[in-house]
């Protein structure tokens, strides 16, 4: 099949690029513009109980939202505010409504805090939750321009903070954190290949070709989304461009190790293209299968979020596939041996032999390098049961500098933290009116729970069939300590002291976090195990094999639990940070789970060719390693640079990912791939390939070609072998 494939591509070159341009004009023109949602309760299903608050407030309060901006006064020298400045504070709300923002809605001048270090102004807006409605961010921007004009001459200082101002603040910070991402990326896939290949030809073969098929991907996706009706978070964008990046300059990499590798070995370019689809092939189609699975194995999670990434990563990765197998070969070929221009060092085999002293010595001794490489994963494992999973991510995403944190401390002085974003609980009586008596007492019963600051008077619906009390809670919005209050005792209390015949539930922001939370835990239950499951018949097709798939799964745990016990290492335990970013095991779950088994599946399938070829297990192990073990190395330098480049973003967020992507790409290429897998593959021997022949090739010759101790390269197999042998021989 795949040899079909390379001989009709390599023969057609100019046909193939010409049908990818057509493909790729009609998408771009048939293509529904992508979009995306901030609207995180767009994300959850109906059952749940911010939802349920939610629809119910949109029922019976339509004009009912929490305030989107909230201006904070104080007085320039510190002390507490004077009647005269609570009156210039109510002109300024005045003159502020009378300039007619658009997008602002309303302005609600709030008394001063108790202590009057602090007063507010609620700003109501026009609720977006698509991103590229600029509404509330102009509004804000407007607002604090006048806002200046207001204070200028007075006592007094001012700022905007609330979740408008903070997604503006953040917006601009991830544009610069995301143009700096983007710079690095591509810089840093030059110079590494550059450095392998020393040909500006091949650096500038995965940033021409990703580039082009990336308005082809953004076009599926849009299809996608609008045909299901797919919401996009606005992290969709981020991440497809690290993965299109990332995932095909990796298959591109496969291919031009094997391309020279069939060029040394005597083969003139168009046959030694066609050689390097048949040979590697089926293992990067393997791979991509691998990643596919494990990408859509997300449309069974159950909030929507991960349901629409699913799908687009798998369309990225699905696409990048068949560009490297299709129009990456077709543009070789036309090239041909002026791809690797200037350097002419391809058709030379380096002399000097790293990977192969490396393999050599995890030939003899398999045993220790399968006890060595298991137990550092075993032991960063351990520390990943440390993990504490936090939504408190708006002070990392930002600059401390910016006017909303700045100004969301400043409010800590006279209001409760949780002003930011109060929580709502939404009191219901299908049968009737409620009285003043049942919200009085059922009030009290909302401000005697611990960790509540303050309860809003009740606001009655016209029917008085339903009341919403407004809750501000001591924590921030998005904190540990804000979660574990409405999680446990506000809704508890909230649903214990609804009057009999009413029902109650707990909305707002939080709210909504709680409910992810649980969301996530009931996921992780559902989509890691089918995506095992589906990814081991993946290998076992591949290999043949019944056992392999075990072990190189197990190997995939431990590098999934290591690469987690890093990230808590760094930034729990080192760091001192409550917790990491919530969506980091599942973040980890596509990169590291489903990318790192490519390494696997690259190693194994080179272990089933020299099997094949009739050498006994150990000797398989050491001259797979030897073989596969630069391109291993280059694959996973490249990709795990690709997303290291964002923690040069400047928050702790893009920092946390960039981290755990990084490093656990790391720990799959070079502790599970590089040494674990054939490691445990030499010491289970030809049994790793039961019930399947992978070992035919040994059982025909009727012997092993077994070279006892010594696994250097003969001088056969010295022409066959691909650029191997540590940093400097990739260069070659």
């Amino acid at each position: 099949m795949f040899a079909r494939l390379g001989r009709v591509v390599v023969h057609n070159p100019w046909k193939v690029i010409g049908a990818w341009l057509l493909i790729a004009i009609a998408v771009v023109l048939s293509a529904p513009k992508l979009t995306s949602t901030t609207d995180q309760s767009a994300f959850l299903p109906s059952h749940y109980e911010s939802i349920q608050a939610m629809e119910l407030q949109q029922k019976a309060f339509p004009q009912s939202a929490a305030p989107a901006a909230i201006i904070v006064f104080e007085r320039a020298d510190n002390a507490p505010l004077t009647e005269g400045d609570s009156t210039e504070i109510a002109s300024a709300a005045a003159k502020l409504t009378e300039t007619n923002i658009n997008g602002v809605t309303g302005m609600q001048v709030v008394p001063p805090s108790e202590n009057r270090l602090i007063q507010i102004i609620a700003v109501q807006m026009t609720k977006v939750t698509n991103p590229s409605d600029k509404t509330q961010s102009d509004a804000v921007k407007e607002l604090r321009d006048d806002l200046k004009k207001q204070v200028e001459g007075t006592d007094l200082k001012a700022g905007i903070t609330g979740q408008a101002a903070q997604m503006l603040d953040q917006t601009e910070s991830s544009e610069k954190g995301m143009a700096i991402i983007g710079v690095a990326t591509i810089v840093l896939i030059l110079v590494l290949l550059l450095i392998i290949f020393r040909s500006p030809v091949i650096a500038l073969l995965p940033i021409v070709v990703i580039g082009a098929i990336s308005s082809t991907v953004n076009g599926l996706i849009a299809m996608v989304s609008k045909a299901f009706d797919l919401e996009m978070d606005t992290s969709v964008t981020a991440i497809l461009l690290v993965v299109l990046f990332g995932v095909g300059t990796d298959y591109i990499l496969f291919l031009m190790f094997r391309y020279r590798e069939r060029l040394r070995a005597g083969e003139d370019p168009k046959t030694a293209m066609v050689s390097a689809v048949t040979k590697v092939g089926e293992a990067i189609t393997s791979a991509a299968a691998a990643v596919i699975i494990a990408f859509m194995a997300l449309t069974l999670s159950s909030l929507g979020m991960f349901r629409a990434l699913g799908p687009a990563l798998a369309i990225a990765v699905a696409v990048a596939l068949l560009a490297g197998l299709t129009l990456v070969p077709a543009v070789v070929s036309l090239l041909g041996t002026k791809v690797f221009w200037p350097s002419k060092a391809w058709k030379v085999e380096p002399k000097s032999a790293r990977f192969a002293a490396v393999g050599a010595a995890l030939g003899r001794r398999p045993g220790a390098f399968a006890v060595a490489s298991g137990g550092v994963l075993v032991a960063l494992g351990v520390v990943a049961f440390g993990f504490n999973p936090t939504f408190d991510l708006s002070s990392g995403s930002t600059s401390d500098a910016s006017e909303s944190t700045v100004y969301s401390k400043e409010l800590l002085k006279g209001m409760p933290a949780g002003a930011t974003q109060p929580s709502d609980v939404l009191l219901n009586s299908p049968g009737g009116q409620l009285t003043t008596e049942q919200l009085t007492t059922y009030r009290a019963a909302l401000v005697g729970v611990p960790g509540v600051g303050q309860v809003g008077e009740p606001r009655v619906s016209n029917d008085q069939a339903s009341a919403e009390f407004q809750v501000t809670l001591n924590s921030v919005p998005e904190s540990d300590a804000a979660l574990e209050t409405v999680r446990g005792p506000l809704r508890d209390v909230a649903h214990a002291a609804a009057p009999a015949g009413t029902t109650a539930a707990v909305g707002g922001m939080t709210s909504v976090f709680v409910d992810f939370q649980d969301a996530m835990n009931h996921d992780y239950a559902i989509v890691f195990p089918v995506a095992a499951v589906l990814i081991m018949i993946v290998l076992a097709l591949l290999l043949r094999s019944l056992v392999a798939p075990w072990y190189l799964m197990a190997s995939v745990f431990l590098g999934f639990a290591a690469t987690l016990g890093a990230a808590v290492l760094v930034f729990q335990n080192i760091q001192g940070n409550s917790g990491l970013m919530f969506t980091i095991p599942l973040i980890m779950y596509l990169f590291v789970v489903a990318l790192g088994t490519d390494y696997n599946i690259l190693m194994v399938a080179r272990l089933r060719e020299e099997a094949r070829a009739g050498r006994d297990p150990k000797e398989a192990a050491a001259l797979a390693l030897r073989h596969t073990g630069p391109t291993v190395a280059a694959a996973g330098v490249i990709l795990a640079g690709t997303f290291a480049s964002m923690m040069l973003a400047g928050n702790n967020v893009l920092s946390q990912m960039g981290f755990a992507i990084s490093v656990g790409i790391g720990i799959a290429a070079f502790v599970m791939a590089m040494f674990f897998t054939p490691a445990v593959t030499a010491l289970i021997g030809r049994r790793a390939w039961w019930p399947g022949h992978g070992d035919r090739g040994a059982t025909q010759n009727g012997a092993s070609r077994s070279s006892a101790v010594d696994y250097a390269p003969r001088r056969d197999e010295a022409q066959k072998a691909p650029a191997g042998g540590g940093w400097s021989n990739t260069r070659e």
